[in-house]
């Protein structure tokens, strides 16, 4: 097992094909700085380099996933939105859970205390999440009076029903993660206790097949979209990707 900071506040641990990526800023409550952001980036890509891995799991230190966007990092891109330099920043902090989402292994998130704004972006970012019955999920930007960046509409409506989308986004309602497993955008609501073993647990199954679950994390990803596909382009896909599989498996690889 390795475990070694990449660069500051994201931490990397690897173990039997397992990489488990940390966000270590519990003073803020792992709020996202650019600098975080372009360690989360670079996380993602050593994990991208690394092909013994084949699963992730994204999760956060001090029993909070993730606080959303640093206060004073989006005041100071308020006080100057149009400085190349802020533009730039809060680029980097959409592209950090862009590069998430873009990860070639599957994507798990373990989200436990709770997960806000960009925070909610970063989990739904993931292939699926697991998370503490007692989590507070919101999208919290009208009611601090922002409106919603990062595409947070895409990712909720891609995983939950319109009316969950609208009731966090347009009317501020915070949900648990109990109400998230029964919406749809979870796939467990566990104790809090449970949240991140049940991850690596999952996780640790395609992680055994690292170059299968690689590229079947590409193909459904493609599949599902946002926008879909329909199945006829959807058996397409597959049948390159299935037919190397049955070759593999014939050659006992």
């Amino acid at each position: 097992m390795t475990a070694d900071p990449v660069r500051e506040e994201v931490t990397v641990a690897i173990a039997d094909g397992v990489a488990t990526i940390a966000l270590d800023a519990p003073e803020r409550r792992n709020a996202l700085t650019v600098a975080m952001a372009r360690a989360l980036i670079a996380a993602c890509e050593r994990i991208d380099g690394d092909p013994a891995v084949g699963a992730v799991v994204v999760t956060g230190a001090g029993g909070y996933f993730c606080a959303g966007g640093d206060r004073p990092t989006l005041a100071d891109a308020g006080a100057a939105p149009a400085d190349p330099d802020q533009f730039t920043g809060m680029g980097e902090i959409y592209r950090s859970f862009a590069r998430v989402g873009e990860l070639q292994p599957p994507t798990i998130a373990a989200i436990v205390g709770g997960a806000v704004g960009a925070g909610m972006n970063l989990a739904m970012a993931t292939d699926l999440r697991i998370v503490a019955a007692d989590a507070r999920l919101m999208s919290g930007f009208i009611p601090i009076g922002l409106h919603p960046g990062g595409g947070h509409g895409v990712l909720l409506g891609r995983s939950g029903p319109r009316e969950a989308a609208g009731a966090l986004a347009l009317f501020g309602q915070p949900i648990d993660g109990a109400r998230a497993a029964a919406l749809g955008l979870a796939w467990e609501a566990l104790p809090a206790e449970q949240v991140l073993p049940r991850a690596q647990e999952l996780a640790a199954i395609p992680a055994a097949d690292p170059e299968l679950a690689r590229r079947t994390a590409q193909t459904l990803r493609l599949e599902l979209g946002p926008p879909g596909l329909p199945w006829p382009a959807g058996l397409e896909l597959e049948r390159a990707s299935q037919m190397w599989s049955m070759r593999r498996k014939h050659l006992g690889g």
